[in-house]
């Protein structure tokens, strides 16, 4: 049921418009996060619980450095693809990683298909339509339902649902700092505001906690140093640092090294 509900809010996104990042990627905010991420975690959370009490609830965020450091790669982004690749990327340059590979062409490095004359908003829902939404949310969505024999549907993906969402000015989309403005003037109709106007809740677990505590003798087995070494398919010396900044709490590598737990752990269960 959560996947369903996270895959419903997700595809709001998409076609409504609900991009924070979009709202603060001005040159000055984008270097003001580069020098702001080089700070240590302590000293950002610090500063910022002194601030939060001031901040609209809707601007209030559970993990601030970890936001601002998320932030910092997009100052070097040209491009509404690299701008897109910087935000979603655990691994940036992935070719560092794997060894001698390259990475795969897609919309991020072919954008032959982004609809003309979308501004930036529209570029990145574009982009977000045709990765993040079939590539990640409705596989969750299907896998999880498909495992209890669930035929599950988003009526938001009716294509005539998304032909008029796209027909629709951007304007009515987001107006000033609010996403999804048009989808919320239906809702309003139907439920009430105080029940919608509140802080996006995500249905997170909590693996950074996970892997410094009762995880962590399991993910040291799958990124020993030698281990990976004898693999010969990862570089472990960057892996290997993200590890002991994670483990030291310097940075939340969670995302990054989950990635690497997961090919580990399944490559480990294949008969060999």
């Amino acid at each position: 049921m959560k996947d369903f509900a996270s895959s419903a809010l997700d595809t709001a996104t998409q076609l409504g418009a609900d991009y924070a990042d979009v709202r603060v990627i001005d040159e000055r905010s984008r270097a003001l996060a580069g020098v702001a991420a080089s700070l240590p975690s302590a000293l950002l959370n610090g500063a910022y619980r002194c601030i939060a009490p001031t901040l609209p609830r809707r601007l209030r965020q559970m993990r601030p450095a970890d936001r601002l450091r998320k932030a910092a790669p997009l100052a070097g982004a040209r491009s509404a693809e690299a701008l897109y690749h910087a935000l979603v990327s655990h691994w940036p340059q992935p070719d560092r990683i794997v060894l001698g590979s390259t990475e795969p062409q897609t919309p991020l490095t072919q954008p032959d298909g982004t609809p003309s004359g979308a501004d930036l908003a529209e570029h990145l829902m574009y982009l977000d339509a045709v990765t993040y939404l079939p590539d990640d949310i409705l596989a969750k969505v299907d896998r999880a339902s498909m495992a209890v024999s669930l035929e599950a549907r988003e009526p938001l993906l009716d294509h005539r649902v998304v032909e008029f969402a796209w027909s629709l000015p951007l304007a009515m989309k987001m107006r000033a700092d609010e996403g999804k403005w048009a989808l919320k003037q239906v809702l309003y109709r139907y439920v009430p505001k105080p029940l919608m106007d509140r802080p996006k809740m995500g249905f997170g677990v909590p693996i950074d906690a996970w892997l410094r505590g009762p995880l962590r003798d399991w993910a040291e087995a799958l990124l020993d140093e030698g281990r990976l070494r004898a693999g010969g398919i990862f570089d472990p010396t960057p892996i290997r640092t993200k590890w002991r900044e994670h483990l030291e709490q310097k940075r939340d590598w969670h995302y990054s090294l989950w990635c690497i737990l997961m090919f580990e752990a399944w490559l480990e269960a294949q008969p060999h």
